[in-house]
């Protein structure tokens, strides 16, 4: 709830300043001087024709689109969605995320699995047999 762009907070703010400075007795006497004033300004022709300026100026460019016909414009223009279909944004989009994949798995860290040593160590050469043979 905000008045004059004046929230709860600020508007109790000012409310305990105006007590301090002019005291409970002339708080009355003021509350209603500043009453009357705003009641006489929100009643003028001045506040009336302020307030239809605002509104119209907030309906101008609402107003600027219906006169050149740019809503029309805007129902023709294509949607994102059937500009990726004929651009094939859709395969690229794959192929992107596939190429995403391969690099994540290939930055992901060794498994720290121990492997049993390969046969081929535990076998003797044929080199070494032979010198044992003769």
């Amino acid at each position: 709830m905000e008045i004059f762009s004046i929230g709860p907070l600020e508007f109790f703010f000012i409310l305990l300043i105006a007590l301090i400075v002019l005291g409970p007795k002339d708080m009355v006497k003021t509350g209603r001087t500043i009453g009357r004033f705003l009641n006489k300004l929100v009643r003028s022709s001045t506040w009336k024709t302020l307030q239809r300026t605002t509104r119209e100026l907030r309906q101008l460019p609402t107003y600027l689109m219906r006169e050149s016909n740019l809503e029309e414009a805007l129902k023709d223009l294509p949607t994102p969605e059937s500009i990726s279909k004929e651009a094939g944004l859709n395969e690229i989009n794959a192929s992107l995320a596939q190429t995403n994949q391969d690099i994540s798995d290939w930055l992901k860290p060794p498994s720290l699995s121990i492997e049993p040593p390969s046969q081929q160590n535990n076998q003797p050469s044929k080199d070494n047999e032979e010198s044992t043979n003769k």
